[in-house]
Order: C-alpha cells, then structure tokens, then sequence
C-alpha cells in the first residue's frame, strides 16, 4: 500500500486521473481544468506514464507538429473506484456549494455509482463493521 500512496498521493496525481478519465487527454486541456503549473502537470504526467497509471497516444492536429494525449492504463483504470469512493466520501464530509459535484453514473441506467466493500465471498459488508486488516508478506 505504501508504494499505491506514493503514486496517488502526490499533488495533482488523482485529479489529473480524475480529468483523464473524463475525456480530457490533452496537455492543454488537463492544465486548464486543473489549475495546475505547467511544470509540474509535466512531471505528474511523466511520472503517471512511468508508473503505468497512463500511457501516451500520438496524435497531429492539421497545421502543426505532432503532440501526444494521455489515456488510461488498465491500472489507471483500476483506480476509478477509489476515485468513486472519494467523491462519495467529498459529498458526505466536505462538500461545498461552490465546487461542483462530481458523480459517477452507470451508463445503462444512469444510476450513481457508489463505492461498497464487497467480501471475496460476494456479501456486502458495512464499513462499520468489524474488519481485520492484515499485512501478508
């Protein structure tokens, strides 16, 4: 878990998953709706694609030099959950009215899409509940 941490825990690495996962690929496009400074959203991107979170795909706008757009990764995709589970947690305990509210909706039904705990054995079980977390080595 500390290795997932280090990878998600820095400054601008979820959002920039976040935006990613909402179809904005490009350099440009991420730094607009981060916020974040250009330097930085290169590092961030640099080191998302070298941990295998994002990839990159080239692509040429007619009249200029080729560029490339970010996508996610199967591992990047893995983390929509715990993107999920974080709006949900934003919504409950940290919400304010002047930042939109971001939800994950199912496709097919337009339904939110909710973050649960689900055992290997398929039942639900509350986060209230009693767990044991254990260290395997």
């Amino acid at each position: 878990m500390d290795d997932a941490l280090r990878v998600v825990s820095e400054r601008w690495a979820l959002l920039i998953v976040r935006e990613v996962s909402l179809g904005r690929r490009r350099f440009d496009e991420l730094q607009a709706a981060t916020g974040a400074p250009r330097a930085v959203l290169a590092d961030r991107l640099r080191r998302l694609v070298e941990t295998g979170i994002l990839d990159t795909r080239n692509y040429r706008a007619p009249g200029s030099r080729g560029r490339s757009e970010y996508v996610l990764t199967p591992a990047g995709v893995d983390l929509l959950p715990l993107q999920a589970a974080l709006a949900q947690w934003s919504d409950r305990h940290a919400a304010r009215a002047d930042v939109p509210r971001l939800d994950y909706r199912h496709v097919a039904c337009g339904g939110r899409v909710s973050a649960v705990l689900v055992c290997e054995c398929g039942q639900h079980v509350s986060p209230h509940a009693e767990l044991i977390a254990q260290i395997n080595n």
